[in-house]
């Protein structure tokens, strides 16, 4: 085999392992692969676990043990996320997103892939210590950044859904108190198999007014004696309030949502 040279061989590797964020990777899989000792793949990993923690790009970490290798943690710095929180705080302020009846127009951001993967990112960051085994969320628009934070912790990704589906077998059943005023009690459903009783659940949603949805996802966790390890919202309302003492992470705030047209009053989190 030809020799690969070393930036070929970084760059290959760093693709991979950014594309499987929390997977090991084995040194003799990239050995066979260009056909290189495990003492010069070592050499490169190094070079680049010095230049991602030098530039905020994540952490390569090695790991060992005879199961051992090297991973890709996407792990963002305090500056990285607060530029995501801040541009998303600016764009929250368009007074076109106030919608009739007083609703905020959200939708294009959480669907937005760019801000989807930024918003999912900071999620991992902020959750990874509490070691999450998979991310639930409510259909629908809730689903590309718990998608994207799923990717970035290399778990499942679970949908609750309002209705059960007749190709996904027997599933849980819960009734929950919805609406702006607490005055509406909706269904949500999740397949048995989705959760093993006692794993570590990661709860996550674009928006949030009054916690219901959110209330809704803690009871349904409950009823598959799993635990849930924290909450994260992408917005959500100043005067939120949820009943379960859960680490409930928000990324932006807004205050006076029942008094949008005076304008959006945005509050961005600081880490």
């Amino acid at each position: 085999m030809e020799k690969v040279k070393r930036n070929v061989r970084m760059a290959v590797i760093a693709q991979r392992l950014t594309d499987t964020p929390n997977q090991i990777h084995t040194l003799n899989e990239f050995a066979s692969l260009f056909g290189a000792a495990k003492s010069t793949i070592s050499e490169d990993i190094t070079l680049l676990a010095e230049a991602f923690g030098q530039y905020g790009g994540g952490a390569i970490e090695t790991v060992p043990g005879a199961a051992g290798g090297v991973r890709y943690r996407s792990i963002l710095s305090r500056a990285q996320m607060e530029e995501t929180v801040f541009s998303l705080s600016e764009r929250l302020r368009d007074p076109a997103r106030i919608l009739p009846g007083g609703f905020l127009y959200t939708s294009d951001l959480s669907s937005d892939p760019g801000m989807a993967t930024r918003v999912g990112a900071i999620f991992a960051t902020l959750f990874l210590p509490e070691q999450p085994e998979a991310v639930l969320t409510m259909e629908t628009k809730g689903i590309p950044i718990a998608l994207m934070t799923a990717k970035h912790l290399s778990v499942p990704l679970l949908i609750a859904r309002r209705d059960s589906r007749a190709y996904e077998g027997s599933a849980v059943k819960i009734n929950y108190v919805a609406g702006p005023n607490g005055d509406r009690v909706e269904t949500m459903t999740l397949e048995r198999r989705a959760i093993a009783p006692g794993q570590r659940i990661l709860i996550v949603d674009d928006f949030a007014k009054n916690g219901g949805t959110l209330n809704g996802m803690a009871d349904l966790v409950n009823e598959f004696q799993a635990h849930v390890v924290g909450v994260g919202v992408m917005v959500a309302a100043r005067e939120l309030h949820l009943r379960h003492a859960h680490n409930v992470r928000p990324l932006v705030r807004v205050r006076n949502m029942e008094r949008f047209h005076e304008g959006v009053e945005v509050e961005p989190i600081r880490f």
